[in-house]
């Protein structure tokens, strides 16, 4: 039985072009949400987690991938502790982390979330504004042409939303908490997701909708 096609290919999704005309949207159109635009919510980063679970080919395989799909250099995972029933000791090689930020991210984010036809749901959020979601096969995104030689790998995707001013939690001296009424929530990711193009749909991804892309 021949495979079924991806809706995703089927689907045209006119998103925002660049995240700096995402802001501008949401100063449009939410200007007493957002007076001031130190208030508008941006991607910090967006972080592509692909766990391969051994060394070896698999491993080297799974990094070029990542280099092609993303025009950067992986920085290696090792195991923290040793878990004999897969087989992983401490310390031992067993997948790669690459980190996007700001425009890059963004860019990034628009392809591959036309694997779930433009779609995050709301449970996938949490308080905070951050979401995550997860691509089994590489080759569903589009463009991206399978390699026998290659094979397939699966990643996580996980990205974290900010406000201006976020900055003072991550610095080396005198860091501080941000105030409460400075942070971003939910909504506020909705409304950017919703800005970009993005479909933000109730509740949690269904079961039948993985399975019509496996």
């Amino acid at each position: 039985m021949p495979a079924r096609r991806r809706r995703s290919t089927q689907i045209a999704v006119k998103l925002e072009e660049t995240m700096n005309a995402v802001k501008e949207k949401l100063l449009k159109e939410h200007p007493d949400k957002y007076p001031n635009p130190t208030l508008v919510p941006r991607i910090h980063s967006v972080v592509i987690n692909c766990s391969v679970g051994q060394s070896g080919d698999p491993l080297e395989k799974a990094r070029v991938i990542l280099e092609e799909l993303t025009g950067r250099k992986p920085k290696l995972l090792r195991a923290k502790k040793t878990i004999k029933p897969f087989g992983i000791h401490k310390k031992q090689a067993i997948g790669w982390k690459i980190t996007l930020r700001g425009e890059e991210a963004y860019q990034f984010l628009k392809r591959v979330l036309a694997v779930y036809e433009y779609t995050v749901w709301e449970d996938s959020i949490d308080p905070n504004g951050n979401f995550s979601f997860g691509i089994d096969e590489h080759i569903k995104i589009p463009g991206v042409k399978y390699k026998p030689e290659l094979g397939t790998i699966g990643f996580d995707v996980n990205v974290t939303m900010e406000r201006i001013g976020y900055r003072v939690k991550r610095r080396r001296l005198r860091p501080a908490k941000i105030p409460t009424k400075h942070r971003l929530t939910k909504e506020d990711t909705i409304l950017f997701l919703k800005a970009m193009g993005v479909k933000v749909a109730k509740g949690k991804k269904p079961a039948e909708y993985i399975r019509y892309f496996r």
